[in-house]
């Protein structure tokens, strides 16, 4: 493997634990992340976990081909299974994943995240639902970042346990509370592209019947245009 067949994506993801030296990267796909950060520092040890057979094989064929079998250990079972307590990781990666998936993983394996000093999660979309879960887990954003490769737009959030209590606005629980300080060029382009999407289902909305849920639901798009849109601004 060399450095070329990571994406920009797994790179940025990358670069927010390389000062870490137990990792675990669950739905490791092709184990691309853990033989990177292996092969830039052989002090590394991780874990590749996933579910599947097919990515399974592939992951532990990659691991083989990089030489690196005696510092990543290729696992397979659901999401934080993978890991146990004597493996003393330290950071934990979920990349590339629904936002709702992600955040159903680390809720199914919170007992798994004892002693784990930082999670990056990259969701492909809807990462309100991680935040949401981060902040009713006691876990804080640290960093974001937000990056498009192939014309797909991803979010990437660094969150760690709590040292003093936070709380997050609807705004920033959707749009970011670093992100919307950042409002980079990817940022807004997401966002506007999201409510060019709303402003489409508002049409199809106006055309049904009006029922107390159509209104619920038309409601509640209004908000979020009227929310980004201040932030866009």
């Amino acid at each position: 493997m060399n450095d070329k067949q990571l994406s920009m994506r797994l790179e940025r993801v990358a670069a927010y634990l390389d000062s870490y030296r137990k990792i675990a990267d669950i739905g490791s796909d092709h184990a691309y992340l853990p033989c990177f950060l292996g092969l830039r520092n052989e002090s590394v040890q991780a874990i590749a976990g996933e579910i599947n057979e097919g990515p399974f094989q592939s992951a532990k064929m990659q691991v083989r081909r990089s030489g690196l079998s005696e510092r990543v250990e290729v696992r397979k079972g659901s999401g934080l299974s993978v890991i146990d307590s004597e493996d003393e990781v330290r950071a934990i990666a979920i990349a590339g994943m629904g936002g709702p998936l992600i955040a159903s993983i680390l809720e199914d394996g919170k007992d798994r995240l004892t002693g784990v000093e930082r999670l990056v999660l990259q969701p492909n979309i809807a990462a309100h639902a991680v935040r949401e879960w981060l902040i009713r887990n006691k876990y804080y954003l640290v960093d974001e970042d937000i990056l498009e490769e192939d014309g797909k737009i991803y979010e990437i959030l660094v969150a760690e346990p709590w040292k003093e209590e936070r709380h997050y606005t609807e705004m920033e629980l959707l749009l970011g509370p670093f992100l919307s300080k950042k409002r980079t060029i990817p940022f807004k382009k997401k966002w506007q592209r999201e409510v060019d999407a709303w402003n489409q289902v508002l049409k199809e909305l106006e055309k049904g019947k009006q029922s107390n849920e159509t209104v619920a639901k038309r409601n509640e798009i209004i908000e979020k245009i009227k929310i980004v849109k201040e932030v866009l601004q």
